[in-house]
């Protein structure tokens, strides 16, 4: 069945499922994903990997200790050995069917629910190296025209810069935390669209949300008082453990 869904206004602080609806699924699998859906999120943000035989997978950690029954790094495995492990059992029994998802199985979920909202690719470049897994994406997501916008994000500057050399078209944003306090906004590339960048760093520099100024995206948005705070200020989207409860939250703001 798929979900039917009304797009927010344009102005809108857009809400992303933050490794699908983390808060209620075990993260990064499909059943995060189709929860995500389910509650109408404006957008959902996965982490791609690349494994030993260049298969992108959806999955956050560099290894896979945390959140599957298995143990060792991704890149060091086969996906037929990934998709071995149990990725629900951890958090809760009843999702001991849940696997590791490559990325295209997240793509074909999408497709098959008519999603037409935001799809966030993390590139998961900051800690390991994936040499090519910038051509990888590449030429999966040219594989077919989508339904739904596509952004890119990394920690990496150099991993956003070898996709913008690969001629994408689609929103490229940079992707920081504590270290953004040393980077200078005026030499941030042009090509970069967007910024995603930690609540405190934002407002502490108001000038980030100037409306002439890049679009600001906020992650690690989970409580109340931080969901009211982005929906109050030009915060074009948070990223949300909690989608549900985030929506709420903004249409009664909006009423």
């Amino acid at each position: 069945m798929a979900f039917e869904k009304n797009s927010p206004p344009q102005d809108t602080c857009l809400i992303f499922a933050h490794r699908g609806s983390k808060c209620n699924r075990p993260e990064n699998t499909l059943a995060a994903f189709q929860e995500a859906l389910h509650v109408n999120s404006d957008g959902i943000e996965l982490d791609v990997h690349l494994s030993k035989d260049n298969q992108l997978v959806v999955i956050h950690d560099e290894k896979v200790n945390r959140t599957t029954s298995g143990r060792g790094r991704v890149c060091d495995m086969t996906l037929a050995q990934l998709k071995q492990l149990d990725a629900g059992s951890w958090f809760d029994k009843a999702f001991h069917k849940e696997k590791i998802p490559t990325l295209e199985e997240v793509l074909n979920l999408l497709l098959k629910e008519n999603f037409a909202g935001y799809l966030n690719i993390e590139i998961k470049t900051d800690i390991i190296n994936y040499p090519g897994i910038e051509k990888q994406l590449f030429t999966l997501m040219n594989t077919q025209t989508f339904p739904f916008k596509v952004i890119y994000s990394s920690f990496n500057i150099n991993t956003l810069r070898n996709l913008h050399a690969l001629g994408i078209k689609d929103e490229i944003a940079y992707l920081a935390g504590k270290t953004f306090q040393r980077v200078d906004l005026t030499v941030v590339e042009r090509f970069i669209t967007s910024l995603h960048l930690k609540k405190n760093y934002v407002f502490r520099h108001k000038k980030l949300l100037a409306p002439d100024n890049k679009p600001i995206r906020l992650w690690g948005i989970h409580s109340e008082k931080d969901m009211c705070l982005a929906f109050q200020h030009n915060i074009s989207g948070i990223f949300t453990d909690f989608p549900e409860k985030a929506l709420k939250i903004r249409k009664n703001q909006s009423n």
